[in-house]
């Protein structure tokens, strides 16, 4: 059964030959890998990069949440902003007290967490996933390997 509704759908797609075996999978595609790697900072900002879109994801780390206490305001940096790794980006003010955001990579800032004007609340709830402060394309991914591995950032917490 299967095999008759797959000869439709490359039929339909086009993919026939001849001899009725089809050329290729339009639901198939080419394998392609991507790495993802996440690196810290000892300022406990985080970046998730991936290298097939060489875009850097920034936020702060739970620790930092949860340092700071519930987050009434978030600074963010503005779009299309050049910025150098270790520069101050922004700044999170909660109602214990107000920190500075820094820049973990060198590059542009290509977008903003536009939800975190109205939900500032959301890097409490969720800081490293629906609470990312910027993305930004990195002008030089070799500096991720001057960041802590999770493994070190962890290490750094204890000691």
């Amino acid at each position: 059964m299967q095999s008759v509704l797959r000869r439709t759908a490359f039929a339909r797609a086009g993919l026939l030959t001849r001899s009725s075996r089809p050329l290729a999978s339009p639901y198939r595609s080419q394998f392609i890998r991507t790495l993802i790697t996440k690196r810290y900072t000892s300022d406990h900002e985080s970046v998730v990069f991936d290298d097939e879109t060489g875009l850097g994801v920034v936020s702060i780390t739970d620790y930092a949440q949860s340092s700071l206490g519930d987050v009434v305001f978030v600074e963010l940096p503005t779009i299309g902003s050049q910025v150098e790794q270790g520069s101050q980006i922004g700044a999170v003010e909660s109602v214990k007290a107000a920190s500075d955001i820094y820049a973990p990579v060198s590059g542009i800032v290509k977008e903003v967490n536009e939800s975190l004007s109205d939900q500032p609340s959301l890097i409490n709830k969720s800081p490293e996933d629906k609470g990312w402060l910027c993305k930004i394309q990195l002008s030089d991914p070799k500096e991720m390997e001057t960041l802590l591995t999770e493994k070190a950032y962890t290490a750094s917490l204890e000691a």
